[in-house]
This record gives structure tokens, C-alpha cells and sequence, in this order.
């Protein structure tokens, strides 16, 4: 179950160094890595994970909307906000699964067929901790040599994540026989049930 862009299998990336994140309460972190529908389906699975919220980010106010967004003319990002227990799970899990599984982050402004920069790999950081933990991991990530090609994720300021429309909320789960899910989103969750077994609600 390689992934034609990995050298390494997911559970075999590196750790990222995470401490300063554990056992700090609830926490949130707002990742872009494609379409939002997989991305959401990918982290609502895992244990620890609170809540999953489909949105945007990276944009104004009056072009968060799905139709404008898709567009591919606003500045913002197909983007989720994971809430979670820091207690149960880390950043540096969240980050693995991210880098892993949930996208391609050697893929500029597109996600398979999925064209843009709406589509683009981001990390919307919202303080310089964060900032740091992820750069640092970027560049355990390259320094180790795990993916084949050059990682273009970039590393934005959160200044406001916009909620999506509800029926983009929870898509996957909703929607399993779609063709889109089905070719997209299904083996990207069947990973995770593959190599973060451990890390699964009790309830899956």
C-alpha cells in the first residue's frame, strides 16, 4: 500500500518535534491540501479529533463562499479547521497524516485533477510556534528524503477561517457512493485505517 509518490510508507515518516503542543487542552489547526471534502473525511476518523469544519482560508470575507472560491479567482484556499484534544493527539500526528496521506504536498496549486489555487497545500499557521513546528518538520521531511519531489507547501498567516456551506459539512460520510468520494476520498481513508490503526475512534 506504497504511495507512487512516497519513498517511505506513512507510518514511517519522521516525528515531528511536538512537545510544546501536548497536553495543552483543545487546539486547533487549519490545513489546505485539495478539495475539502477528502481532506475532512481524512481526520474525522482519528481519535482525539473533535470536530472537522469544511471551509476557507487564505481570503476576504466577501468571496468565502463556494461558488466564488471555485472560481479560482480569490485568494483563498479549500481549507479545514481541525479542533482536537491535545491531550489524546498531537500536532505531529495531525502534520504526519497531512504530509502522508491526506494530500500531495509536492503539487503546486492543484491536487490531482483538481486545478488552482484554491487546491493549493497550505498550512494557515496562527502563532510563530506553530509556524516554527512546521517549517522544522518541512524541512525533516526533505532533509530525510521521504517524498521524491520538492514539498511546495507554504506556510500562510490565519487571519480568519470562513466557514462552508453546510452541505459541504461532513460530505464524505454523507455522500459515500458520489464517484468523486468514491475515487478520492475512500483510499485516502482507508490509509489511515491501514497505518493509524491505533489512532481510530473506538466507533468506526
Amino acid at each position: 500500500m506504497t504511495d507512487p509518490v512516497l519513498n517511505l510508507l506513512p507510518h514511517d515518516f519522521p516525528d515531528a518535534e511536538d512537545g510544546a503542543f501536548l497536553s495543552q487542552g483543545t487546539r486547533s489547526l487549519v490545513l489546505a491540501g485539495g478539495c475539502f471534502w477528502c481532506t475532512e473525511a481524512v481526520y474525522r476518523q482519528l481519535k482525539g479529533v473533535l470536530n472537522v469544519t469544511s471551509g476557507y482560508a487564505g481570503g476576504s470575507a466577501d468571496t468565502a463562499n463556494y461558488q466564488a472560491v471555485c472560481s479560482g479567482s480569490t485568494d483563498h484556499a479549500e481549507a479545514i479547521r481541525i479542533d482536537y484534544d491535545s491531550h489524546i493527539i498531537g500536532l505531529g500526528t495531525l502534520l504526519k497524516v497531512f504530509f502522508g496521506i491526506a494530500h500531495d504536498p509536492t503539487q503546486l496549486n492543484r491536487q490531482g485533477n483538481d486545478l488552482g489555487r484554491q487546491y493549493r497545500s497550505v498550512v494557515f499557521y496562527q502563532d510563530e510556534a506553530e509556524h516554527q513546528v512546521v517549517a522544522d518538520y518541512i524541512k525533516l521531511l526533505e532533509t530525510n528524503g521521504v517524498l521524491r519531489a520538492p514539498i511546495v507547501t507554504t506556510l500562510e498567516p490565519l487571519t480568519e477561517f470562513f466557514e462552508a456551506e453546510q452541505q459541504h459539512q461532513n460530505y464524505a460520510a454523507i455522500n459515500p457512493n458520489q464517484p468523486y468520494i468514491a475515487a478520492v476520498a475512500q483510499p485516502k481513508v482507508a490509509k489511515v485505517q491501514h497505518y493509524f490503526k491505533h489512532r481510530l475512534k473506538k466507533d468506526l
